[in-house]
């Protein structure tokens, strides 16, 4: 039996070589990634010095400078290659997890911070462009659904890590984390260097001659359809917010469950995640295919609310049991959202400018969950069942209003004469 392991694990891995290969690469991102954001907080206010609020501060300043500059930043990749800028940036980000030791105060912090952002954000954009660009139009989606599956295995192995150096409560440990990030991080850029190259950007051609052949064609923010629809899709994916912050506030405030039972919930997350997650994404490849996935996603969405909001008055195992099913519903919604939103992005931005698109998709995303921890949790705390309808409403207008505005992105990209491949 354990000469098959090897097989059985490469399958889930993926069905291709390069499916695999990029699996692996997005369990060691996110390893490395895992391993710091678990260790964060620590780090910032037991080595750095820093109180909760300066750590908030600074998160907030470097969103809002990122935010600003996450279409230019997406250009970049349209300009000199995903695979380039992706590798580059990658060996940045490790190189500035290092410099995190030198970090003395609020003002390194911050100009830290900001600086970690914008190359977070432009390695992400163009790391999906990449993806969209190396694939067939019919892999796309399943494949970015193994490469979630796999950044969900990488995160927990580097929660788990953090865990351990953070047990030891010996400062020379934490310190370790951003060491051990960055060298994860240094991996990864090394494995995103040897990706193979795509062929819609024609890596080989000199930045000028690809600057020539796109000059021509409007900004992605033209786009208004493409901008809406990712405002949208940022509504639906605060699923985020109801699994991370209203849902364990409201099992803790408002209901009679144990406290324990927050771990199981976070733990079946995880396994639903990187067990269900390709199977949500399958068959969706078109417009529409996105689409009916965002309603199922919605659906989940708006179910979880209306199953969560009854355990104010339950007792007992019906809390446990009904806080527990509002979980597994949120998840779901997670999965079919997620797989709705790579589709929509994949089908409805221009191939020649991935990343300027993917640069609004970001724009997009942060206009539409931005607001809402704070807005869900008022809601659901402050205002008990009524909030929790509120809540259900607010995604259910996104649900309804992302249809015509995925309509007319694509109506926006044939009057350009664009065909999307």
């Amino acid at each position: 039996m354990s000469r098959y392991l090897p097989a059985r694990v490469a399958r889930l891995a993926g069905p291709t070589p390069l499916v695999r290969r990029l699996s692996s690469q997005s369990v060691l991102s996110a390893f490395g990634d895992g391993v710091f954001l678990t260790g964060s907080a620590v780090f910032f206010t037991q080595i750095v010095g820093l109180s909760a609020a300066q750590v908030g501060l600074g998160l907030t300043v470097a969103g809002v400078v990122t935010f600003g500059l996450a279409v230019p930043l997406g250009k970049l990749s349209d300009r000199y290659g995903a695979k380039r800028v992706w590798a580059a940036c990658s060996a940045m980000e490790a190189a500035l997890y290092l410099v995190w030791l030198a970090v003395g105060g609020m003002a390194t912090f911050i100009a830290m911070m900001i600086a970690l952002e914008l190359v977070s954000t432009t390695s992400r954009a163009a790391r999906n462009a990449y993806r969209f660009d190396v694939f067939p139009r019919e892999e796309r989606v399943s494949s970015s659904a193994y490469f979630r599956a796999a950044r969900n295995v990488g995160y927990t192995l580097g929660a788990l890590l953090a865990g351990v150096a953070l047990a030891t409560n010996d400062d020379g440990v934490i310190r370790l984390v951003p060491v051990i990030t960055a060298g994860l991080l240094l991996l990864n850029a090394t494995l995103v260097s040897r990706l193979p190259r795509t062929t819609v950007h024609a890596e080989h051609e000199s930045a000028l001659e690809a600057l020539v052949d796109h000059e021509g064609r409007e900004s992605a923010l033209r786009n208004r359809g493409y901008l809406l629809m990712s405002v949208c899709g940022g509504v639906l994916a605060t699923h985020q917010v109801l699994l991370n912050v209203v849902i364990p506030l409201w099992l803790v405030e408002e209901t009679d469950a144990p406290r324990v039972l927050l771990a199981w919930l976070f733990g079946t997350n995880t396994v639903m995640a990187v067990a269900l997650q390709v199977a949500a994404a399958r068959g969706v490849v078109s417009v529409a295919d996105s689409l009916r996935a965002q309603r199922r996603g919605a659906f989940f969405f708006v179910l979880s609310c209306g199953i969560v909001l009854v355990t104010h008055d339950t007792v007992g195992w019906v809390t446990i049991a009904l806080v527990w099913v509002g979980h597994v519903t949120v998840t779901g919604a997670e999965l079919f959202s997620s797989a709705g939103e790579w589709g929509l992005q994949a089908e409805l931005s221009d191939p020649a400018r991935r990343g300027e698109y993917q640069g609004v998709s970001q724009l997009g995303f942060t206009l539409g969950s931005v607001w809402a921890p704070a807005a869900y949790t008022f809601l659901a705390m402050e205002w008990g069942a009524q909030g929790w309808l509120v809540i259900a409403a607010i995604v259910l207008v996104a649900a309804v209003v992302i249809h015509p505005a995925s309509r007319s992105a694509e109506r926006y990209l044939e009057r350009e004469g664009i065909a999307v491949s």
